[in-house]
């Protein structure tokens, strides 16, 4: 579960299905019941129609939080940006960074770093779309160290300059699912 719609519709399936719900989160759930076999079986079904899937393997959910982390982090935070990204999630998560940098890159085929890169290449796609901050502005919002650094890392991973970007008529995102 990485974006606030995915957590509006696990809210949706768990209501559909009675459940009674503490608490939904980007990547988490508690509700109050004991699931038997076939509620489970009925909650994965509905969460399937919507390309979701029920976790209970701990490395698997130890992912879905880093993802969600990063993705909090990126698109939905208004504190400042965290300067050392590794301390973060290792003192959020309490893993050792390195434990959990092997299992994101065993796991999802790419490093935590990378995973960082394609989020803030697309927050800074949203932003320059959104033509309300300067590429100075997108650049500090986004932790980078000046413009020259975004731009050359905006490049590298869409092909273009942000500038040609931001011209563009056809502007393309990729899913926060699909990242």
């Amino acid at each position: 579960m990485v974006s606030l719609r995915c957590k509006m519709i696990v809210r949706s399936v768990l209501e559909q299905l009675g459940l009674h719900i503490i608490y939904v989160d980007l990547g988490e759930v508690e509700i109050n019941e004991v699931l038997s076999p076939y509620q489970k079986a009925d909650l994965q079904a509905a969460l399937l129609k919507f390309g979701l899937e029920v976790m209970e393997d701990k490395k698997s959910m130890l992912i879905e939080k880093i993802k969600n982390i990063v993705v909090e982090m990126i698109h939905y935070s208004d504190e400042p940006p965290v300067w050392n990204f590794s301390s973060y999630l290792a003192e959020k998560l309490n893993y050792d960074y390195n434990y959990l940098s092997n299992l994101f890159s065993e796991v999802k085929g790419t490093t935590i770093e990378h995973f960082i890169i394609s989020h803030k290449i697309e927050r800074a796609k949203e932003l320059l779309i959104y033509n309300e901050m300067s590429l100075t502005e997108i650049a500090d919002k986004l932790h980078y160290s000046n413009v020259a650094h975004l731009s050359n890392q905006f490049k590298k991973v869409t092909g273009l300059t942000p500038s040609f970007f931001k011209k563009m008529k056809h502007k393309r995102f990729i899913a926060l699912e699909n990242l």
